[in-house]
């Protein structure tokens, strides 16, 4: 029987492998290695956060992102976009340097029994484990609108269902929200040809700016610092002290989860969308060419049919009622970490777990559920730990939290001992315009 089973190999599931392994825990991995960057996101889109804040984490800190980067002789710059290919790339040689080897098989069961857990795989094995990490990533997570949900696959997805946009090149394409995901999905769209708009509800589209240099005067600095989920002192707190997060009353940190960080698009992504078919701004509803991307704010989604093989999308906006026709709908509507959508688990497994008052599965301080033995890390802890842990920011937190809740798990009495873990190797410091950490 293994220590720990980790069920998902993206950022927070290697993050947890190499500290579990560094641990000299007994650990085995299951998933396809980042999965939703090399499945789920079309190429062309670039990583949102800095690099120096998109490190998976080991515990001598030697594979971050600068490294493979310097050894690629790739850009990981503060304040230059990375290509989406390369974080995934860099996945994938974390996964070889600081993890156990990754059994690819997907995971169709995780059931408890009387002495820990037993994981089915998609083909029909079953390993067996005293613990169990869930680190299933954001896919069991994906919001439809309800109103466009039952319109079936052909005439609507979500931005996530899309590693190549091809096939929608020809087609007229509504995406419902304002966010990253919608602004750069519209503008690869509309790049490849696509006729494209962006209904949204919000009364405007709002932009990050670029982020200020790295290394700027004291008072620069100490009035609005620097972190992995952007500046100021808020962001800092979200992202380098999840653990006092963690202390707020329930109801504050469940508003925060809802609104911090709300939806915005990248400063470098603005041009693409704003520019015209001349490169000129277009105005939100003005008409357009087919090198060109309506934005339409303000406009709250009513109703959805399908009509002569399109969908008519009606919505109400500043000027009352309006009726959109498109031949595709696609949802950058995000994700809703829910327990119930936790779909390895039986269902009457989800049904006892302790939840919070939004859904989200409650996790104790190291990240285990109310299920002795059940720990869950990444998106489904936002609501205990804060925003960090809706980004790879959050990773290095969970991985060293979550496995010394396991080694304590697993020491109880008649658990196999645990042997202690190796020294951890000084980081490379990260240096301005330059690859390093």
């Amino acid at each position: 029987m293994h220590d720990l089973l980790i069920v998902g190999a993206g950022p927070y599931g290697l993050s947890i492998a190499a500290h579990a392994a560094a641990s000299g825990l007994d650990v085995r991995v299951f998933g396809r290695p980042m999965a939703s960057w090399r499945d789920h996101m079309p190429r062309g889109m670039f990583l949102k956060s800095e690099p120096w804040a998109s490190d998976l984490s080991d515990p001598g800190a030697r594979y971050g992102l600068a490294a493979y980067c310097a050894r690629e002789g790739l850009r990981a710059e503060h304040g230059v976009p990375l290509p989406v290919e390369h974080f995934a790339a860099y996945g994938l040689w974390f996964a070889e340097q600081a993890a156990p080897p990754v059994d690819e098989r997907l995971i169709r069961s995780v059931r408890p029994l009387t002495d820990g857990f037993a994981v089915t795989t998609a083909d029909g094995e079953t390993c067996h484990g005293r613990t169990v990490a869930l680190a299933v990533g954001v896919m069991p997570f994906v919001e439809i609108p309800s109103l466009v949900r039952d319109l079936g696959p052909d005439h609507v997805s979500h931005s996530s269902h899309h590693a190549d946009l091809g096939p929608l090149r020809d087609k007229d394409v509504t995406v419902l929200g304002a966010g990253q995901a919608a602004l750069e999905t519209a503008a690869l769209l509309a790049e490849q040809g696509t006729r494209v708009r962006v209904l949204a509800r919000a009364p405007q589209v709002r932009w990050n700016t670029l982020p200020p240099a790295l290394r700027r005067p004291w008072w620069q600095s100490a009035s609005a610092p620097h972190s992995g989920l952007g500046c100021g002192w808020r962001n800092w707190f979200y992202a380098e002290r999840p653990g006092l997060f963690r202390l707020l009353p329930e109801p504050t940190r469940a508003r925060v989860c809802a609104t911090a960080l709300g939806p915005a698009g990248a400063w470098w992504v603005r041009d693409r969308v704003e520019a015209g078919p001349c490169g000129a701004p277009t105005a939100g509803g003005a008409a357009r060419s087919a090198a060109a991307i309506e934005i339409v704010t303000g406009h709250r989604l009513t109703g959805a049919r399908r009509h002569d093989g399109q969908v008519l999308l009606s919505t109400h906006g500043p000027d009352g009622a309006a009726v959109f026709e498109t031949d595709h709908v696609l949802a950058a509507t995000g994700f809703r970490a829910l327990t119930h959508r936790i779909d390895v688990l039986d269902l009457d497994v989800r049904d006892t777990l302790r939840q919070l008052a939004d859904g989200a599965p409650y996790v104790d301080t190291a990240f285990e559920t109310s299920l002795p033995g059940l720990f869950v890390a990444g998106l489904p802890t936002a609501s205990s730990f804060g925003p960090a842990m809706r980004f790879v920011q959050g990773a290095g937190f969970t991985a060293a939290r979550l496995v010394a809740g396991v080694r304590r798990r697993v020491r109880r009495p008649g658990a196999v001992p645990v042997a202690r873990g190796t020294g951890a190797a000084a980081p490379v410091p990260y240096e301005s315009g330059a690859p390093g950490r």
